[in-house]
């Protein structure tokens, strides 16, 4: 798409999501579809006309209809399409002749049925496409603009709260419906909630697009299946994370991807959901998995906005909540650092005998005779340098009338708050909804407040922490490597082959083509040494009869040669063989599993776990998006449940983990070299002996 036509395409959807007009097409008392979306927009109190059509004409909702949307005669730049599918192509050759930007689909019946239902929905798209207008659909609720008072939506909805700063974005509309609920519950004010159903025209992408540009948008959650565009959804969320607007992500849902690459080993270790992961990671994309945490953390971030360091300081009057606390970070990976000798100093000196400076903090008891403690703890555990943010278990009171000694509380807690110069947070011990009165009073006092509890507010925090940490993080330049070999590697010394011209170390192993060739490349070797069958057609040798483990001597290697090929070729009658390589026997190390694939959504991705059996059995791996610095891989070592393996083990040596991300950093760039058409390249297994690092194994499979 050129920037011109781009432009224009982001001009109709300001248009369309901020209109100034609206057009209700198919208008009827008799819908409570129509009855909804016309009392939403009383209720709301749109500024501007509500034109409705309907092709009887009539009086509807005391108020003479038009036949059409081309016989209003006035501007108008949003519709809402509650017609039959029979009737659509029409309204909307109608909606082109009027000028209108954008129309709303509701009719369901489409691409969610199938083949059949796609068709029909490509009939639209085309009919939209000719005439002009964007659709937002089909097979959705509408959206709702808060910030304008502009609801295009077809349910009942609640008035617009106050202090507006989460857009939501949802392909499914009743899912919406229900985030808004919650958000009421804890007084989250949402600024736009846009269903995008189907998608047959504008995305989650476009929502995005448009939603970076509202200034009162300061983070924009997401509820999706699928990325129907993925290179476009990447692209708006890294302008949305220039703009310092976070995209907080719930995805459902699976793809193909593991489907498709059946034959590849790496399909089935990594799954869809861990791609999506990866993807996440990659982009610095905050993701949940549940509608409290998608709530929750996009209105954490967009209130607290990014952390200068990562520590967390955690404060509260019970000794055990604390303790609950602590656990409950170190298990979501929260940093809460160990205070300096002055900070300790400082607090033992303002604290009672009793309480035992520390973080997290127990300031007792002794808070309830003198409130001025908490302002002076909040205080003093904010100044520690490696504090980047405070939170303070408190359960703010739900009515101003009860408010009591609550009020005297919130004001020391809101002082200390502002005394410590940190991003600061009030947490509630338990989940609990938020009343109108208990965040009045915390913003009276100056406290961000949430009722998140324990679990979903440490988790919150965490997720803040990274974001935080992703921003303040200087873009990583990835060398873009491109396609350049034309001749594809089939076949274990084929793949290591290519391998090696890439910078992997390979184990010795040339193909041998009968017994007295085995004998003669064995004798170059000290030790014993493998044989294993060479075969294109056998990717599973052992399953064949087809490897051969610490063979010595030579009448060994001679005799084992002659039978692997009689068993190979009982095994397989109809395989191709080239031979048997032989390779010296390694017997000490850390075997690791390094798989490619490419995902028909995402690209190419990479998943580096414990080989050997441990791979199938621990399915222990970690996962990136191509390409890979070495930075990368040793993250991902560190994730692996047996990451402690590398360290040595029993004895063995520990792994030169800096040498082995060299070699893995190797292996993605040589996957990338090889082009779309690789499905997988695994090497299975790299084995590491201290700074020794050899593919021992190496396969590739091909789209066709």
């Amino acid at each position: 798409m050129s920037s011109e036509s781009a432009s224009a395409g982001q001009g109709a959807l300001n248009r369309f999501f901020k209109p100034r007009s609206i057009a209700l097409v198919g208008a009827t008392e008799k819908s409570l579809w129509s009855n909804m979306a016309y009392d939403n927009l009383q209720r709301f109190g749109f500024a501007g006309p509500v034109h409705l059509i309907n092709p009887k004409g009539g009086i509807i909702y005391k108020r003479q209809a038009a036949a059409s949307c081309t016989a209003v005669g006035e501007p108008i730049d949003a519709a809402l399409l509650m017609v039959p599918e029979a009737a659509l192509a029409d309204a909307i050759a109608d909606l082109g002749r009027a000028g209108i930007s954008g129309a709303v689909v509701l009719s369901s019946g489409f691409a969610e049925l199938g083949a059949s239902g796609a068709q029909r929905q490509q009939r639209i798209t085309e009919a939209a496409r000719a005439a002009g207008v964007r659709l937002l659909g089909p097979n959705c609720l509408g959206y709702v603009n808060f910030t304008s008072a502009s609801p295009l939506w077809t349910t009942q909805l609640r008035r617009p709260m106050e202090d507006r700063s989460v857009a939501v974005v949802s392909q499914s509309g009743a899912t919406a419906g229900q985030l808004a609920q919650f958000a009421y519950q804890q007084r989250v004010g949402f600024t736009h909630m846009i269903s995008t159903g189907n998608e047959a025209d504008i995305d989650i992408a476009d929502a995005i697009e448009f939603l970076i540009g509202e200034d009162e948008v300061r983070s924009i959650a997401v509820f999706m299946e699928t990325a129907r565009r993925p290179a476009a959804f990447i692209r708006a969320v890294a302008r949305a994370k220039a703009a310092g607007k976070p995209v907080v992500v719930l995805k459902v849902g699976t793809s193909e991807a593991a489907a498709k690459a059946a034959q590849a080993h790496t399909g089935s270790l990594v799954g869809d959901d861990k791609v999506f992961g990866a993807v996440c990671r990659r982009w610095g994309i905050p993701r949940v998995h549940t509608m409290e945490d998608l709530v929750g953390v996009a209105d954490l971030i967009a209130r607290v906005g990014p952390l200068k360091a990562d520590g967390l300081a955690l404060v509260g009057m019970s000794g055990g909540m604390c303790e609950i606390a602590v656990d409950q970070a170190e298990r979501d990976g929260v940093p809460i650092p160990e205070l300096q000798k002055e900070t300790l100093a400082r607090l033992r000196a303002a604290l009672p005998e009793f309480a035992t400076p520390s973080n997290p903090l127990d300031v007792t008891g002794g808070a309830m005779l003198k409130p001025e403690l908490l302002e002076t703890a909040l205080g003093e555990i904010a100044r520690d340098p490696g504090v980047g943010i405070v939170v303070h278990l408190f359960d703010a009171p739900a009515k101003i009338e009860n408010v009591g000694i609550g009020r005297v509380f919130l004001k020391h807690i809101g002082a200390g708050f502002a005394a410590g110069g940190k991003p600061a947070v009030m947490l509630s011990h338990n989940y609990m909804p938020v009343s109108g009165d208990a965040r009045t009073l915390a913003e009276e006092a100056g406290i961000i407040y949430s009722g998140a509890g324990l679990s979903h507010g440490i988790a919150a925090i965490g997720h803040l922490i990274a974001w935080s940490r992703v921003q303040r993080a200087a873009p990583r330049a990835y060398a873009q490597a491109s396609p350049k070999v034309v001749l594809r590697p089939v076949g274990e010394r084929a793949v290591l082959g290519h391998l090696a011209t890439s910078g992997v170390p390979v184990i010795p192993g040339p193909i041998t083509r009968s017994a007295d060739e085995a004998v003669a490349e064995a004798a170059k070797h000290a030790g014993a040494v493998v044989l294993k069958i060479a075969s294109a057609d056998i990717p599973h040798k052992t399953e064949a009869g087809g490897v051969a483990l610490n063979i010595r001597g030579a009448d060994a290697v001679g005799a084992a040669w002659v039978q692997m090929m009689d068993r190979v070729r009982a095994a397989k009658p109809g395989a191709h063989i080239d031979g048997i390589i032989v390779s010296p026997m390694r017997s000490e190390g850390v075997e690791l599993f390094v798989g490619t694939m490419r995902d028909p959504q995402w690209g190419p991705v990479i998943a580096v776990g414990l080989g050997g059996v441990f791979v199938e059995a621990l399915k222990d791996t970690s996962l990136r998006v191509l390409p890979i610095d070495e930075s990368d891989v040793l993250e991902m070592f560190t994730e692996l449940r047996g990451s402690a393996l590398l360290d040595g083990f029993r004895g063995s040596p520990a792994v030169d983990r800096q040498a082995t991300a060299a070699a893995v950093v190797a292996i993605g760039n040589a996957a990338l070299a090889l082009g779309e058409e690789l499905v997988s390249l695994e090497v299975n297994p790299l084995l590491v002996a201290g700074s020794r690092v050899e593919a021992l194994d190496g396969l590739t499979i091909w789209a066709d």
